[in-house]
């Protein structure tokens, strides 16, 4: 059994991986191109993907390889005779069983160290590729910006290196005194020891130095022009080498924490949420009362209040004086308004980042529960439509696992749109799911007229 199980599951997770990460790559493939990147900078890109596309990999391959374990000993009636045997169902799983508890303790580690570290390292090498700048790569007729303070043109260049009409911006003095141009009519360009080499021919250089007169603090420009023969200019290539960016600026997010992390963060925002809303009541209160208490515009108890159009004070006043009082207290209302909108918009913000925190925290669970749903799920379809191969298995686990993958990120989009409950709505896939398990096992347990008129 267990050799039936293991032997499509080691072949389903490693292309279940290689088919996320083409579309990882699809999705990428403008800031990876063109940026003359190390092969194994590459390959570790692709590796700490890998690592996060496995809440997504390992389920379809646990329902694959168990449709396919079932299917295959179905197919060659070996079920059949295990059953004949006197064997339950639930004893001939018994074996996969034991190893699915392990395959989702060890999915439920990974995604509590495993999955954390791998976001990390994947946010911080994929920033540091995105900002890493294109190779060097000099076009005919087109400015070349890549190397900082230069911009290089040339008019031809040739399969040989050699190049013609050369003209080359530097303008590397921060403080922005010093500008020089050169210009060549040919010239030959090569890389060593990390620079760019130019040998230019039959050209004039411009140089500009911004000076200040000591006395009447007026700006000159000395300029100086002078024409060569022959001239080599060695241009630093460093700002194009590789820069990892500091992981430690992506340690905060909620994908990088674990679920201690997680319930931390989770319930200081909850608490900060409740004593926010509680300080938004007060506030309205304490308001409310200092604003009848100031214009009298109520009277009598509180049981049976009198309505008073006008209180004696503001009868008494100017019609002037009236007219900025009541500005006075429009200005008041607006502000108390922005206030109260403001407070309101802070307590969403802080829900949101409480739901992302809460969505991730269940996440790790349903990693490992999934699977066990979904192995049941295949387990109890395999014998039932007693198939092997990669057929008609293949297909059925396919169509499993798009309506488990929809349920999932239906559920999470409801959670962040705040229409369900990080509980509800994470779980709703696998909740959806397991009466189709339970039933699909019992079945497959109980009734053996219906697995051998499946198979015939």
């Amino acid at each position: 059994m267990l050799r039936a199980f293991l032997g499509p599951f080691a072949v389903t997770l490693p292309v279940a991986l290689f088919i996320l990460d083409m579309q990882f790559l699809w999705v990428y493939a403008d800031d990876l191109m063109g940026k003359g990147l190390d092969l194994w900078v590459v390959f570790k890109l692709m590796m700490f993907a890998s690592a996060r596309l496995v809440n997504l990999a390992l389920p379809l391959a646990v329902l694959v390889a168990s449709i396919m374990a079932l299917g295959n000993l179905a197919e060659r009636s070996e079920l059949t005779a295990m059953k004949a045997a006197g064997m339950s169902f639930a004893r001939i799983l018994r074996p996969l069983i034991v190893c699915m508890v392990l395959l989702c303790s060890a999915a439920l580690w990974f995604s509590n160290t495993g999955w954390p570290a791998a976001n990390i390292k994947f946010r911080a090498l994929l920033y540091s590729v995105t900002k890493q700048k294109p190779a060097l790569n000099i076009r005919e007729g087109v400015f070349y910006n890549g190397i900082d303070g230069f911009s290089i043109r040339v008019a031809t260049k040739h399969p040989d290196g050699t190049l013609d009409d050369v003209l080359i911006h530097d303008h590397r003095d921060p403080e922005g005194k010093r500008v020089m141009v050169v210009q060549a009519q040919h010239g030959r360009m090569e890389e060593r020891e990390g620079d760019l080499v130019l040998e230019l021919r039959d050209g004039v250089s411009y140089e500009e130095h911004q000076e200040t007169l000591s006395r009447t603090k007026e700006r000159v420009y000395p300029h100086i022009q002078s024409s060569f023969s022959k001239q080599v200019l060695r241009i630093p290539l460093h700002s194009l080498d590789f820069s990892m960016a500091n992981e430690d600026l992506f340690r905060r997010s909620y994908e990088r924490m674990d679920l201690k992390e997680l319930a931390h963060v989770s319930d200081s925002l909850g608490r900060g949420i409740t004593r926010e809303k509680d300080e938004l009541v007060k506030y309205g209160v304490r308001n409310v009362e200092w604003m009848n208490d100031t214009t009298g515009w109520f009277r009598g108890s509180a049981a049976t209040p009198q309505a008073s159009p006008r209180s004696p004070w503001l009868s008494a006043t100017a019609p002037v004086t009236r007219g900025r009082l009541f500005n006075k207290a429009k200005e008041l209302s607006r502000n108390q308004t922005r206030s109260i909108d403001n407070a309101i918009a802070n307590m969403e913000g802080k829900k949101l980042r409480q739901s992302r925190h809460d969505i991730e925290w269940h996440r790790k669970y349903i990693l490992a529960l999934s699977c066990m749903v979904l192995f049941f799920v295949g387990s109890s379809l395999g014998a039932v439509v007693g198939r092997g191969g990669l057929g008609l298995p293949t297909l059925l686990a396919l169509c499993v696992f798009i309506l488990f993958y929809v349920l999932s990120m239906l559920g999470e989009q409801m959670v962040k749109s705040g229409t369900l409950t990080p509980v509800s709505g994470m779980w709703l896939s696998t909740l959806l799911l397991t009466p189709l398990a339970v039933w699909l096992f019992w079945s497959t347990l109980r009734e053996r007229s219906w697995m051998s008129r499946w198979g015939s």
